[in-house]
């Protein structure tokens, strides 16, 4: 008996999606629930699980395929009855042995990328994989052939590093000379979307952008006279970016505007701190939302915007978590960036631009002295936030951090 594997409900304004990745192929054993392929939206990629045990039959939508709600992926061949005693003992050896292979750390990996590795005698172990959930696509196995043939001879070559929520740096294999190589590759859906957003705000938008500069010392010296404290008390990191969501706020219940949104001719101005944290993936930029973030502590910003990085990268955020936000925070800093104008993040009518912490001379009180200095960014719809108020938000943000007990005091 044949069951039909379909496309899930879609989220509300999203009418279609495309095909990402299969992790099974015809004929490959499947379990109730486990994750057959991926489709992604212009916002999020949605697993679609088995619907019952059995063998994958027929594929009839491919990888790079377009979807819509309800249409047939592919099928799923029922075992039959008399089948299934014969089956168990294969499919028994084959948990044994994928279990054994998960007790020994090493990584899921699906058919073809299985047969690719062992044609080629790779250690699968020492492969970055920058897939759903860290899996190994077939791009990463060609990438880290080609990295292996670039490496000095002798020498092999070094596992990438990279940190928690950014994603390695992808360096291409060293081309001969005279050659000229190209690679067309299609948008993904998620990159499509941001380039439709980021035009949108150019065209529609009155957009300007002011800028001032941050001692961070006295957050600094706060964070290292009780970080081991913080984080054995809550079981997180005391970073920086709970000290700019919670002096964003303050800076919003003060300028109305700056939290405000154009609908037609009308201005919303919103009551509540839905504050959008941009978080850089593999895929492209995506901004979660912290929700209420006017009623979280240091630590509940923190545990949020760490899982929030997380799930990004691996793809695990809903449509619900990426709509909505009042207000949003980019931190270029990460990356090294000294300075930028960050663009707004349509409806909203501002977006705070964080950089890179750099030591400078400055003068205090007639001396020069050396300060941890960062330049902050505030862009702004000009058709309904001022010059004064858009100044007036981002020296408000400068006292908050340069003196955090205001933050406590709300002053």
């Amino acid at each position: 008996m044949s069951i039909e594997i379909k496309v899930p409900p879609l989220p509300e304004s999203v009418s279609e999606a495309t095909v990402v990745t299969w992790h099974k192929q015809p004929g490959d054993a499947v379990t109730r629930d486990e994750n057959l392929v991926d489709i992604e939206t212009d916002k999020v990629v949605l697993e679609v699980p088995a619907p019952a045990d059995g063998v994958l039959g027929e594929i009839k939508a491919g990888e790079g395929d377009t979807v819509t709600a309800d249409q047939v992926l592919g099928t799923i061949e029922e075992k039959a009855a008399g089948a299934k005693a014969d089956k168990a003992a294969s499919s028994g050896g084959a948990a044994e042995s994928a279990s054994k292979s998960a007790a020994a750390g090493e990584p899921e990996l699906s058919p073809a990328v299985r047969r690719l590795v062992a044609e080629n005698e790779l250690d699968a172990s020492r492969i970055e994989g920058t897939g759903p959930s860290g899996r190994i696509t077939k791009e990463d196995v060609l990438r880290h052939m080609a990295s292996q043939k670039a490496a000095p001879a002798g020498k092999a070559p070094e596992p990438a590093k990279q940190e928690a929520s950014t994603p390695a740096p992808q360096v291409p294999a060293a081309t001969p000379p005279g050659e000229r190589p190209e690679r067309r590759v299609p948008m993904t859906r998620l990159r499509q979307r941001i380039a439709e957003r980021l035009v949108e705000a150019q065209q529609t938008a009155a957009m300007l952008t002011t800028f001032n500069e941050v001692n961070m010392q006295p957050v600094m010296d706060l964070r290292k006279r009780y970080r081991d404290a913080f984080e054995k008390a809550h079981d997180v990191r005391l970073g920086f970016m709970s000290f700019f969501v919670k002096a964003s706020v303050e800076a919003l219940k003060r300028f109305p505007a700056v939290n405000a949104s154009v609908d037609g001719t009308d201005i919303i101005y919103h009551g509540y701190y839905d504050i959008g944290i941009a978080v850089s993936t593999e895929r492209g930029l995506v901004v979660p939302v912290l929700r209420d973030a006017d009623q979280q502590g240091f630590a509940g910003i923190e545990s949020s915007i760490m899982d929030f990085g997380k799930r990004a990268q691996a793809g695990k955020l809903s449509m619900d978590e990426l709509t909505g936000g009042t207000f949003s925070i980019t931190n270029g800093g990460i990356f090294g960036s000294l300075m930028s104008t960050p663009i707004l993040n349509p409806p909203q009518s501002a977006i705070l631009g964080m950089h890179k912490i750099q030591e400078r001379p400055m003068v205090e009180n007639g001396e020069i002295v050396v300060r941890p200095m960062m330049y902050l960014a505030l862009s702004y719809d000009h058709r309904i936030v001022d010059g004064r108020e858009a100044v007036s938000f981002l020296v408000t943000i400068k006292d908050m951090i340069e003196d955090p007990a205001r933050l406590l005091l709300e002053v």
